[in-house]
């Protein structure tokens, strides 16, 4: 058995209360918000784990998506993607965010990387990262009303405007 596949089972072992689907070297695990970051934290202190993305999801019109045995589908998901050099492996992490509390705990003091993500979550989609330091508009104008990656509108009902536009 390679180095990896022994590396890959502890990772996995370690967190066999959340429900994990994929195989070899890319897993997908849903994470419950409450636990994020207690399994960041873990992932990080294994000195391999980094974080090379962090976006959103509204499935306003798909809410009876699949999902694996022990996750409820919320509206809004958050997906923090992982990446493992050393021992070539890739890991999501898939947080159902509800619609009627729109917030997950800021990874920033993990990896100070998803500081943009982050703020574009909450710029597009209304999620809000406690514990994030400047949350504001990334990309939509400051006196922008609303989050336009939501699905509440009709398509073309928003006309874009950038900032500096």
């Amino acid at each position: 058995m390679s180095d990896t596949a022994v590396t890959d089972e502890a990772t996995l072992d370690r967190f066999a209360e959340f429900p994990t689907t994929g195989e070899g070297n890319q897993r997908v695990m849903f994470v419950p918000r409450e636990r994020l970051l207690d399994v960041s934290e873990l992932l990080r202190a294994d000195g391999y784990w980094m974080c090379v993305d962090l976006c959103g999801v509204d499935y306003l019109l798909n809410p009876d998506r699949p999902l694996p045995g022990g996750v409820t589908g919320e509206r809004f998901e958050v997906v923090v993607c992982l990446i493992d050099h050393r021992h070539h492996r890739r890991l999501r992490l898939r947080v159902q965010v509800p619609e009627d509390d729109p917030t997950i705990p800021s990874l920033m003091s993990i990896w100070p990387s998803v500081d943009f993500p982050e703020r574009e979550v909450w710029d597009f989609f209304g999620i809000h990262p406690e514990g994030h330091l400047g949350v504001d508009r990334i990309l939509m104008p400051d006196s922008w009303e609303g989050h336009p990656l939501r699905k509440d509108f009709e398509v073309g009902d928003i006309p874009v405007q950038f900032k500096e536009a």
